[in-house]
């Protein structure tokens, strides 16, 4: 589960309450279209914004309509205590893997970040996908960090932010981690627009072009992802979390103001622009 296409669907809100029927659309909806795999309360399923008891009901929605799909369910939280309490109740759920990011307030230093990871891997029974976003957490992981954090056996990948825009340069990032890290820990990589250059660059997961980069088609992957780029462009203006958001209200698949107060979704302009490029890239289907 820890190559191919990871889907982060979105955890809806329905009048501030978890709204568990359309979440479970939503993971019935991306099972049926043939995903890898799904990831629960990643940084799109708004995990920091949830309490203990609305990521537990999440995490269980999730694998129960996920069918064959194998699911992640991210765990991340500002004290360890709470890191491990969601790593128990995602693993009483059913999960196949948990993903950490490791959320703070106060800034880390490397050694309180490998802290976590070696307290949390010490009690998993489930892998551990290492979660590297930089532009939430402000947690910024070095190439030597990388290879602490992943020498646990319960360690299968790491999730890393987009690579560089040059392949040749994107190449030799994705190898300077892998000198860094054991064989078997994968590396996937994050973003959206940039996805198909990490793949290309020798990445083993999209955490979210194609199986096309996957299976070696570069020039088909590029191409799907040129198609995309109106919606790459709403990304960048409006952040993808919005935009998606966006997306499922607009198809009906959640209800509106599906988003955690304070974050407001998008305003009508944008809204209508999201509209126009759905219809135009027929993401309908």
């Amino acid at each position: 589960m820890f190559t191919g296409l990871s889907a982060f669907p979105h955890t809806p809100l329905r009048d501030d309450a978890f709204d568990a029927p359309a979440y479970a659309r939503l993971i019935e909806h991306l099972a049926q279209a043939g995903v890898d795999s799904i990831t629960a309360l990643g940084s799109t399923g708004s995990y920091m914004y949830l309490d203990r008891e609305e990521r537990r009901q999440a995490a269980e929605v999730a694998v129960q309509h996920a069918g064959s799909v194998p699911v992640m369910v991210g765990i991340g939280a500002l004290r360890t205590s709470q890191v491990h309490r969601l790593a128990e109740d995602a693993q009483n759920a059913g999960a196949s893997a948990v993903l950490l990011a490791p959320a703070t307030y106060q800034p880390l230093s490397d050694d309180e970040v490998y802290g976590l990871f070696e307290d949390v891997t010490a009690e998993l029974s489930v892998p551990l996908v290492v979660y590297d976003n930089p532009g939430t957490t402000h947690v910024s992981f070095t190439d030597e960090l990388y290879a602490l954090i992943a020498a646990p056996p319960q360690v299968a990948s790491i999730k890393i932010p987009g690579v560089p825009a040059e392949p040749g340069a994107a190449a030799d990032r994705v190898q300077r981690i892998r000198a860094h890290i054991p064989a078997t820990v994968t590396v996937g990589v994050s973003g959206d627009g940039a996805a198909a250059r990490g793949l290309i660059a020798g990445c083993d997961a999209w955490y979210s072009v194609t199986r096309a980069a996957l299976s070696g088609d570069h020039a088909g992957a590029l191409a799907e992802f040129a198609r995309l780029e109106p919606l790459w462009t709403l990304f960048a203006e409006h952040g993808s979390y919005r935009v998606t958001a966006a997306i499922a209200e607009h198809l009906g698949l959640v209800a509106a103001e599906c988003l955690p107060r304070p974050v407001q979704g998008l305003g009508r302009s944008a809204r209508a622009r999201v509209a126009q490029v759905v219809e135009e890239l027929q993401l309908t289907e």
